[in-house]
């Protein structure tokens, strides 16, 4: 399940928020560890002008969730992309990103550390929520501040649930408000995700992920605007086959200037221990 890396309130299509929240999937959401390789892909906006923009990229993603609807999530991210640049030094960065979701959605604790050409100093920081539903987060890292953000916000894991919820009600679009704790920690992201009909067409993605064949699976389309700007196009776009059981397939992230795309080349699912 890679959302965001650096990892959501519904439409009427797929009713109200509380009620999808007491829709859960049939199949749980898989404990799984995966590879993807990164590339350089075309992006959807006008030919890129600066020299700034990359010309060739390469890196990889490892991505490892566990956990189960009794017991909480665990996901551990981890990004290294390196950009070459017409002019100008390459450009490397890595991530990696920790983070512990209760399974009924009332906490989530995180860790990001991010290294590139800048000193980003990392994030750390604990989102719960109220009886009224209102979202807080502490943030430790880069500084300690407390910051509310109202009700109505869903954490990446049940962000995935949403989604495959209103995969199997036909598809359509959906808006939810996100946070996940990157950036600085003070960021909520307002998403429109675009759900199609079950995909039927060759899986490419079992040619390497054999765990997924036979798994049903739905093409989505997350755009991730920041909330605080109005007006403003997305920060990116992710498109990717979401899989039943919680599986992100080969991903596409879109910057408008250029795109990057993470090739899913190894899937291990792991062990989930039964709820007792």
């Amino acid at each position: 399940m890679v959302s965001r890396f650096a990892l959501y309130l519904a439409t009427a299509l797929c009713a109200s928020s509380a009620a999808l929240a007491e829709a859960a999937p049939v199949l749980p959401l898989a404990s799984h560890r995966a590879a993807y390789d990164i590339s350089l892909a075309d992006s959807s906006g006008p030919a890129p002008s600066s020299a700034q923009t990359p010309i060739s990229a390469s890196g990889l993603i490892a991505y490892e969730f566990r956990g189960s609807a009794c017991e909480g999530y665990t996901s551990n991210f981890r990004q290294m992309t390196e950009m070459e640049r017409s002019e100008g030094d390459p450009i490397s960065m890595q991530v990696n990103a920790n983070s512990f979701e209760e399974s009924d959605g009332r906490s989530m604790r995180f860790q990001i550390d991010s290294r590139n050409a800048q000193d980003t100093p990392p994030v750390v920081g604990t989102a719960t929520r109220g009886d009224n539903d209102d979202m807080r987060v502490v943030l430790t890292k880069p500084k300690a501040q407390t910051l509310d953000f109202g009700h109505e916000v869903l954490f990446p894991t049940q962000h995935i649930e949403r989604l495959i919820e209103v995969a199997k009600q036909g598809g359509g679009p959906m808006q939810a408000r996100v946070y996940d704790g990157s950036d600085t920690g003070a960021k909520i992201f307002a998403t429109m995700s675009v759900v199609g009909k079950e995909a039927t067409k060759p899986d490419e993605d079992t040619e390497t992920a054999s765990a997924l064949s036979g798994v049903r699976r739905w093409p989505v389309v997350i755009s991730y605007f920041n909330e605080a700007e109005t007006d403003a196009p997305p920060e990116y776009t992710l498109s990717f086959d979401l899989y039943e059981n919680g599986v992100s397939g080969s991903l596409k992230l879109d910057y408008g200037a250029f795109a990057l795309r993470a090739r899913l080349r190894k899937l291990e699912i792991l062990p989930t221990s039964a709820c007792k």
